[in-house]
This record gives C-alpha cells, structure tokens and sequence, in this order.
C-alpha cells in the first residue's frame, strides 16, 4: 500500500455530504417524537388535573414546540453548528499509510489508527470508518483513488472475518 498525502476543505458541501451520508448510519437514523408527545401529554395533564398556576405547562409545551424544529431542522442546525466552529472553512491535511489516518487543521490533529477501527461502512459518497469506541469518521471518496478505498474496505473485510472467527 502506498501512503497518501491530501488536502480538502471543511467547507458547507462537504459538512452536507457528511451529514448526508453518515445519517442513516449514525445511532438516530430516524427522529424520535415521543419526547416531544410526552412534553405535551404532560403539558395537558398540567392543565387539566391542576389548578397550579399554568407557567409550568406553558413552559413545557415550549419545550416540545423547540424540540419539534430540532428534529424538522436537524440538518441545517447540525451544518450551521459545524460551521460556527473554528475549522469551517479551514483546510485539512490528510495522510494515510499502513498504521492508520491523521488529519490535521490549525486547531486539530486526530489520528485513527487501523487496528482502532470496528469496522468501515461504504456509502454511495464516502466511507464511515467506525471506531471501536463507537465514533465515526466520515471520508469522502473523492479524497482518495479507488486503490486506497478498496484497500481500505478490503483490510475491513478481512478484519471482519478474523472478528467473525474468533469472536
């Protein structure tokens, strides 16, 4: 395997592509609504069965109200948070050889080694590289050539395999 040495932005089309591709991978695929509905029943419960002034339940159903547009508005918020931060914008290094990826921007420095990695999912995009500590790493594909991706998901499959094996 040869190293690789590339550079790509954090820009607002590549934060959108890795929501994009890491959502129905991710440990919330698909929005949770029943906060919100017990935000509400309580709320109902609050103003029906108390004679307590009613702030507390005005309070709740506001909660529910806000909770309700995170989950209609989870990817704007998630793309407008990442680019409040300090690496929007910032150019990444990225270099991969047989230990593992480091990346690095002027705040960052992360490093994954291989024998770190669960496991790696393809997308039609990217790659996910899954941590065995449960996080995730999204790649795209246009970073690398298709040498380094099938190295890469061909490495997973046979660690998936000694996995399977001993496991």
């Amino acid at each position: 395997m040869q190293n690789i040495d590339t550079q790509f932005t954090l820009s607002r089309d590549y934060l959108e592509e890795c929501f994009d591709q890491t959502l129905p991978h991710g440990k919330n695929p698909q929005p949770n609504y029943l906060f919100p509905g017990l935000l509400i029943a309580t709320a109902a419960g609050l103003l029906l069965f108390t004679e307590e002034p009613k702030v507390a339940a005005g309070i709740l159903v506001a909660l529910a109200v806000l909770e309700l547009i995170h989950i209609r508005y989870r990817r704007a918020w998630w793309i407008t948070r990442q680019l409040w931060g300090r690496s929007a914008g910032r150019e990444v290094k990225l270099t991969g050889d047989e230990n593992g990826i480091q990346t690095q921007n002027p705040f960052t420095q992360t490093s994954l080694l291989w024998a770190d990695i669960d496991r790696v999912i393809e997308t039609d995009l990217g790659l996910i590289l899954v941590a065995k500590s449960g996080g995730q790493q999204y790649l795209s594909k246009s970073l690398f050539s298709a040498e380094w991706i099938s190295w890469i998901v061909d490495n997973n499959t046979i660690s998936d395999a000694v996995r399977k094996s001993s496991g």
